[in-house]
Formats: C-alpha cells, structure tokens, sequence
C-alpha cells in the first residue's frame, strides 16, 4: 500500500514556529511529506508538488484553496490546519470538491478560554488597578477597608456564544462560586442546562453581567453587535472582556462608556488590530489592551503542533478526522 502524499502549506516562518523536529519527524514516520513549504501556489516548484498532494498540511499564511489552485491538484483530498480559522484559505470551491477539513481550533481553543478565565479572577479583584495603587501609595492595604462589591463570590458572568471557545470558558469556570449566563442563538434552554448555564436573550445578557465575555465569530450580522445600546445597558463597574474579533464592538461608544468611568474593558483584539495612536482606548485607565496574546503562542503552538500531527496519524491510517470542519457549521465558527 503506497504511503499518504502531503505537503506543508503556509508562511515559512510559521512551519518554522509551529511544527518544530518533533512534529515534523512524526510527519515523516506517517506520510511523504515534500520538501519544502508552499507560500505561493503560482510557481513551478508548486505546480510540481501538487500535481501529486493528497493531503495539505496548512497554517497561517496559506494562500487560497480556489478553483484554480484544486485544478492542479486532482489527488487532493484532505486539508488539515495548524491553526483555528480555515476561512483564510478553505474556499467554497474546497466544499464543492469534498474536500475533509480539519483544524486545531480546538487545541487553540484552550489558552483562549485560560486568558479569558484569568481576566475574569483578576478584574473581580481588580488586581491590575489595586497594584498600581499599592506601588503609588507604599502602604499596607487595609483588607476590611475593601468595598463589598470586591471580589468573585457569587459574580455572575455572560458568555455571548456558546462557541468551542465559549464552552471551554463555561467548563474552567465550574470549580468557582460564579452564575453563569449564556447567549447564542443555537443553543436551546435544554442545551444550556446541560452545560450547566443559564440561557439568556442578548440584552438580558448584558443588563445582568457583572463581567461580560465576547466569543463570537465576526460574521455579517455580528459585525456591530455589541453596541451602544447594549454597552449602555452593562452594569456600573462591570467588565467587558473581547477575545474574539474587535470588530464585533462598537469601539466608539465602549471608550465613551470606560471614559466616564462607567465600566471596564479588557480587549485582547481590536478593529484594527492596532488602534491608531491617538485613540483615546489607549491612555484608558479603565481599559487594559493586550496585544491578541490570548491565542496559542511560544510552547502553546505544540498543542496544535501534536493535534494536527494526530489528524494526519488517522487519515493515513484510513480514519475520519475527530476535528472535522463542517461546511454548514461554518457560520457558527470563527
């Protein structure tokens, strides 16, 4: 039996990144894997490797899977990513084909909802803004002195998408004293007591929180969805926390909002994602920007290095994904 053709697709510096000796030896024990990585479907080099590809192994910086390119790549089956999105570069001409996809968002999934988790203890404490305090001050903390409203006893939290991330967030949050709220639209009242949540309409969500936490993916009809009227709705002193896409809020009206001191923010992405210079977020002392840190970084990118070696482990053996992208869950993903 002839052994799996594939090839590496993606920018050099993320092969390099991602999948280090250990990845790629465990490549070549299960596949011919080509030499080299394809940036650019358009050259000679390219032309030659995909002509005889089965299987691509994808990461940030691969170029589109159009029709052009799956024309010259008759054997092509089965496209497995090394990162969370596929939108980049799985097109529909991918799904026409039947291609099977795979990707690691589920391995990217974990550092994601560690951040968000962590943001959410430490905002309830207001840790960041109570040490800046303590190095202004120099003096001992009066720890009876601290206003009751302090601290995550019995805090309720709003997940807006019950998405992989999202019900990642909702597990690590179990083991502490929090009420837990959930909007999504795919997700029934039924579905939400499994998970142990509270379902919720999007304005409930928002009045309700003492922290709410965004994971939607940014579609069409998200694009905005947390607005000004939703913002203005939040709680005093209630934390707004984005880790999904910084287009989902409205950035004006959520500086208005932490500008007055009304509420605060923690936006690990933000539209762009790099605000100019002068934006008034940035000198926010009610807002902290983190610099779309939470997503798999240093040692985390080999959990996505290992889940991707697993997916082509199986399909070389003749297997089914157990990370598969369905083409109809499409807008329910980042």
């Amino acid at each position: 039996m002839s052994r799996l053709r594939a090839a590496l697709a993606m920018a050099p510096r993320a092969a390099a990144a991602v999948l280090g000796d250990g990845a790629m030896a465990a490549l070549h024990r299960v596949c011919d894997l080509a030499d080299g990585v394809l940036d650019d479907f358009g050259t000679a080099g390219a032309h030659a490797v995909l002509r005889d590809v089965e299987l691509l192994v994808t990461g940030w910086g691969c170029p589109p899977l159009d029709a052009a390119v799956l024309a010259g790549a008759p054997r092509l089956r089965a496209v497995v990513h090394t990162a969370g999105s596929v939108r980049g570069h799985v097109t529909e001409a991918c799904w026409e084909r039947g291609i099977a996809v795979t990707s690691a968002a589920a391995a990217n999934a974990v550092p994601v909802a560690e951040y968000t988790v962590a943001m959410i203890l430490l905002s309830g404490k207001r840790v960041l803004e109570r040490a800046r305090g303590h190095r202004a001050a120099r003096r001992a903390d009066d720890p009876l002195g601290v206003p009751l409203h302090l601290g995550n006893y019995g805090r309720t939290v709003g997940i807006l998408s019950a998405s992989m991330i999202g019900r990642r967030v909702i597990d690590l949050l179990r083991p502490h004293d929090f009420h837990v709220l959930v909007h999504d639209p795919h997700v029934t009242a039924a579905e939400a007591a499994e998970l142990g949540v509270e379902a919720v309409s999007l304005a409930e969500l928002f009045a309700r929180g003492d922290v709410v936490s965004v994971h939607t993916p940014l579609l069409p009809e998200t694009r905005g969805l947390v607005g000004r009227e939703l913002i203005a709705s939040m709680r005093p002193d209630a934390v707004l926390i984005n880790t999904a896409r910084g287009a989902v809020l409205d950035q004006d009206a959520l500086a208005e909002a932490t500008g007055a001191g009304r509420i605060r923010a923690i936006l690990d992405v933000t539209d762009p994602e790099v605000l100019p210079p002068g934006h008034p977020l940035w000198t926010d002392e009610n807002v902290l920007i983190t610099p779309h840190l939470a997503g798999s970084q240093g040692n985390e990118l080999r959990r996505l290095a290992e889940l991707a070696v697993a997916e082509v482990t199986r399909w070389a053996a003749g297997e089914a994904f157990a990370h598969p992208v369905r083409r109809e869950r499409l807008g329910m993903i980042a």
